[in-house]
C-alpha cells in the first residue's frame, strides 16, 4: 500500500451539545452526516428500533449498543494505526483488535494500492461534514471506505445507512477536492470474525447521493421549524 499526501484535510473541532453532532469548519458549525441520518429516519425505522426495545428490555438494549459501540471504537483505533503504520499485527489476542485484523487480511492488505487519509474530516460547504474511515484507490478505484462492527452477518437491504454515509462523504470529498470517487465501500467484521464487503458504484452510488442532498434538505427545514 503507497501512502499519499495527495489531498489536506482540515483540522476540525466537534460539538456533541444539545444531542446535535456538529463539525466547526472554517467558523462554521456544520451538522454530522450522522446526526443528518438519525434526525431524518423513517418512521418504519423508528419504530422498529423501539419494538426491538421492547422486546429485549432497555437494559440489555442499552448493554448491547454500549459494548457495540466500544468495541467498534476499539476495532477503528486499530484499522486507524494500521493504516498510518502504527500497529504490527501481532501480539495482541483481543476480539476488537482480531475483527480488525480479519479485515486487514481480506481486503485492506490486497485491495487498497493506495492510502489518502484514515480518519480524516470532510466537509461539504455549508452543508454537512463528517469523518471518513479511509479513502484512496481501492480495487483499481478512487473510493470512500468505512469499516462497521457487526453482533451478526448484515444483508444487503439492511445495511441502506451505510451506503448513506459513503455517499455523502464521496460527494463532499469531490466537492471539495474535484476528485473523482466513484465507489463506496463498506468492510464489515461480525464479532464471530465473519468477514463480509459491500459495494456501491456507478449510477447506484450517485442515486444515494441524490438521495441523501434530499436528506439534507429535510433536516434543515426540521431545525428550522
Amino acid at each position: 500500500m503507497k501512502w499519499s499526501k495527495k489531498y489536506i484535510y482540515p483540522p476540525v473541532k466537534t460539538n456533541n451539545s444539545s444531542g446535535v453532532r456538529t463539525y466547526s469548519v472554517n467558523g462554521v458549525n456544520l451538522p454530522s452526516v450522522t446526526t443528518i441520518l438519525k434526525m431524518t429516519e423513517s418512521e418504519e425505522k423508528k419504530e422498529s428500533l423501539l419494538k426491538w426495545r421492547e422486546k429485549v428490555g432497555d437494559t440489555v438494549a442499552d448493554k448491547i449498543m454500549r459494548e457495540s459501540s466500544q468495541r467498534g471504537s476499539r476495532m477503528h483505533k486499530h484499522l486507524e494505526e494500521y493504516l498510518i503504520g502504527q500497529t504490527k499485527l501481532d501480539i495482541i489476542d483481543e476480539e476488537s483488535f482480531l475483527m480488525s485484523k480479519k479485515i486487514i487480511d481480506n481486503s485492506l492488505d490486497s485491495k487498497l494500492s493506495e492510502l489518502w487519509g484514515a480518519e480524516v474530516n470532510i466537509y461539504y460547504p455549508d452543508l454537512f461534514a463528517g469523518t471518513i474511515d479511509a479513502c484512496g484507490i481501492y480495487d483499481g478505484k478512487e473510493s470512500v471506505i468505512d469499516f462497521k462492527q457487526s453482533n451478526k452477518p448484515k444483508k444487503r437491504e439492511w445495511i441502506e445507512d451505510y451506503f448513506f454515509q459513503v455517499a455523502a462523504y464521496s460527494l463532499a470529498h469531490n466537492e471539495v477536492y474535484n476528485s473523482n470517487i466513484t465507489q463506496g465501500v463498506i468492510l464489515i467484521c461480525t464479532v464471530d470474525r465473519l468477514f463480509q464487503d459491500f459495494k456501491i458504484e456507478g449510477n447506484e452510488l450517485i442515486n444515494f447521493q441524490n438521495k441523501f442532498l434530499e436528506r439534507v434538505e429535510q433536516f434543515y427545514r426540521q431545525l428550522n421549524k
